[in-house]
């Protein structure tokens, strides 16, 4: 019997994923196997020893501590693309607030409450109406940087309203590659693409690499005409860059998901309060995948979008398995194989994979692996975790 601790309110299709006979689901375990949470911090959060994995209903994993648990050989997945959807909603709705004043149009309607004659609000809204023009995004040119789950939907989407679409993103895998639709241009780099662009959005990873990629620097590449639309993480941008650009009429517009204090009140700034992927769907899509992940891992060893092991499946072919964690060096495998060789111990099928400075091994072998061959296997100098599955 397996025991998964929740943090935050999880989709109940979430949980409903994982089988009562095998599973225990509760918000409180003192030695729980897993960890299913959404925005819980876990920095401060003394996680017991029992723990082996912990799934992020979403993509983002700044609230967990991601480096410690590698060393502690706990894998941290998350749920890359199941929120995509509602992030290029409203992404679309952010380009057409920002193209038109919609908003002011909407909260000039309702400020006119002294009016009680039909036809005199009529004349009054023809009469003004122009203050609330704008432009049509047909035509005019995106740049999007980071061509992801969310980043290819929104070009092409954009694609689809009649905008020409380019797009920057030096890791584009292979996978995102072939969403990606054949009227993206790619831009060469950063620089040239904000240079290009009437509209700019942001669809990156708040990394070490991706930290403040939007700069002082950057900026003076954009035309002043330009407006910038983050819906990735605020740590994207430069918030007092951003600012100074709007001072000094060098930036149009920004728009976010992510308001601060120094952008309130501002005309030429479009505040959300995070709700990127605050829509039903993609909540219960974020819960079955980070529920479907975690079973998979608990049960059969396999790893599926982890953020800090690396992706790794083998079928199961019968007998039994034995999974371990290790610094990623010369030898442990070889040592823990011949381990298995002095017990007699047959292989019936292995798969070894690393990511970085970690390495992941599924074993699968003809006899019962006893307690005595896992407590060697943990003593080699390297090895970070061991299951027996």
């Amino acid at each position: 019997m397996f025991k998964v601790r929740t943090y935050n309110q999880i989709s109940a299709k979430g949980l409903d994923r994982f089988p009562r006979e095998h599973y225990e689901i509760a918000s409180e375990f003192s030695s729980p196997d897993a960890i299913l949470l959404r925005s819980q911090k876990l920095h401060e959060e003394v996680i017991p020893e029992s723990v082996r994995a912990v799934a992020r209903a979403g993509a983002g994993v700044n609230n967990i501590p991601v480096a410690d648990y590698t060393h502690r050989g706990i894998v941290v997945f998350n749920t890359p693309g199941a929120n995509a959807n509602a992030v290029k909603e409203l992404v679309a709705s952010a380009l057409f607030l920002a193209s038109r004043d919609i908003l002011g149009g909407m909260n000039y309607v309702q400020s006119l409450t002294d009016i009680r004659d039909e036809s005199e609000m009529s004349k009054l809204l023809e009469k003004q109406k122009k203050q609330f023009a704008g432009c049509e995004v047909a035509g005019k040119r995106l740049g999007v940087v980071g061509l992801g789950a969310i980043g290819a939907l929104v070009a092409n989407m954009a694609v689809e309203l009649g905008m020409e679409v380019f797009g920057y993103d030096p890791a584009i895998s292979v996978e995102a590659a072939w969403r990606l639709s054949r009227r993206v241009q790619k831009m060469e780099n950063l620089q040239s693409l904000l240079a290009h662009s009437d509209f700019i959005t942001l669809h990156v990873p708040a990394i070490a690499a991706t930290r403040h990629l939007i700069n002082s620097e950057t900026l003076r590449c954009l035309k002043p005409s330009a407006v910038l639309l983050n819906f990735a993480r605020d740590e994207v941008v430069d918030l007092s860059a951003i600012v100074a650009a709007l001072d000094e009429k060098r930036l149009s517009k920004y728009v976010t998901d992510f308001p601060a204090p120094a952008l309130l009140g501002r005309q030429d700034v479009l505040l959300m309060p995070h709700i990127g992927a605050s829509t039903e769907e993609a909540e219960e899509n974020c819960a079955v995948m980070a529920a479907d992940q975690l079973m998979d891992y608990l049960e059969n060893g396999n790893i599926r979008n982890a953020v800090n092991f690396p992706a790794t499946k083998m079928a199961r072919n019968g007998g039994y398995r034995i999974t371990f964690c290790n610094e990623n060096v010369p030898r442990v495998l070889g040592h823990v194989l011949s381990l298995l060789a002095d017990c007699d111990m047959n292989v019936i099928d292995m798969v070894n994979q690393s990511r970085e400075e970690i390495a992941y091994n599924i074993i699968d072998v003809a006899s019962e692996p006893c307690e005595e061959l896992l407590a060697a296997i943990r003593a080699v100098e390297g090895v970070v975790a061991v299951r027996a599955i």
